[in-house]
């Protein structure tokens, strides 16, 4: 089974606002950069689309590292999802879950690869966690850019 490393991160401007998310993936001597953007989003919701879409682009089952400076993924995707799902998707002050379409699809991945998730501090000098910063924020700003002009 191919070894991937994954990073991911997202950024939004304001919240809610436009946002940007970006991933660097890593095979042996390879590396893979993808990036998007949405006009109207939260900050969450660009953390997770990033994971979300390093992980849709591998096509085989792969062991995943993955790596981001959000806590919210983090500990949910390792934490709290079983309980939620048990729950009826209500967290454990009984309130909705949020974006529990996007949960689907990371279990859904989750379940298809094999993966292990990391936090690292973000904006901390992680060479690759930078990078997925920076895709972001650029998402942001070319998109923004194009519609002022």
């Amino acid at each position: 089974m191919k070894e991937v490393t994954l990073y991911a991160d997202g950024a939004c401007s304001r919240n809610p606002g436009p946002g940007g998310w970006g991933a660097v993936l890593l095979y042996g001597d390879r590396i893979k950069k993808i990036s998007g953007f949405n006009p109207e989003t939260t900050n969450n919701i660009m953390e997770m689309t990033a994971v979300i879409e390093g992980m849709s682009v591998l096509k085989e089952k792969c062991k995943i590292d993955i790596y981001t400076d959000s806590k919210y993924v983090v500990d949910s995707a390792t934490m709290w999802l079983l309980n939620w799902q048990k729950n009826g998707w209500k967290t454990s002050a009984k309130k909705p879950v949020k974006n529990i379409e996007l949960w689907k699809k990371i279990i859904e991945l989750s379940a298809f690869h094999h993966t292990k998730w990391y936090w690292v501090k973000g904006h901390d000098g992680n060479k690759y966690n930078e990078e997925c910063d920076e895709m972001a924020r650029n998402e942001i700003l070319s998109n923004n850019d194009s519609k002022q002009q």
